[in-house]
């Protein structure tokens, strides 16, 4: 029973894995794409959409996003490690718990803010090219925080385990 589950939890994890892959290579293709056309169409046809520069603002935004959700993922965001080279194991765990610890929080805030930065918008009736709603493309940046705190907040209960047992065996 629990190698079942161990192996659906896997392959779910495969799939968003995938899906957080493509979605952000998409982004990334679409973005160069409406760039390279802006490009082409100013210089030989003098102009080009009016929506473009906007669209690939949100683009920007979006990659951005999704990127620091990917690097959540795999636990690879920036870390300046310079304390792990001159601790045994069992400290330089205890001080990535304390990192992790300090990660969480600061992405749930964040979370938090850009929750209230996304409802101001809403509430102020702000609008992006053609008068479209800005609030549903800004919901990436809460929902890609939220979703940071929540891995981080999985590797801080992980790393926080395996501190324990280390500190256990002294």
């Amino acid at each position: 029973m629990n190698s079942s589950f161990s192996a659906v939890i896997h392959r779910l994890r495969r799939i968003c894995t995938v899906c957080e892959d493509s979605l952000l290579t998409l982004m990334l293709f679409a973005m160069i794409g409406l760039g390279t056309l802006q490009i082409v169409q100013r210089n030989f046809f003098g102009g080009g959409f009016v929506w473009n520069d906007e669209l690939i603002r949100l683009l920007v935004l979006w990659v951005a996003m999704a990127g620091a959700v990917a690097a959540s993922r795999d636990d690879r965001h920036i870390v300046i490690d310079l304390l792990s080279k001159f601790l045994n194991a069992r400290d330089a765990l205890t001080v990535r718990t304390m990192i992790d610890l300090f990660t969480a929080v600061v992405s749930a805030l964040l979370t938090w803010h850009s929750a209230r930065f996304v409802q101001g918008e809403w509430a102020y009736g702000a609008t992006l090219f053609s008068g479209v709603a800005a609030w549903p493309f800004e919901l990436v940046i809460p929902i890609a925080f939220a979703i940071i705190t929540y891995r981080y907040t999985l590797y801080l209960f992980l790393h926080a385990r395996q501190a324990l047992d280390l500190w256990r065996t002294i």
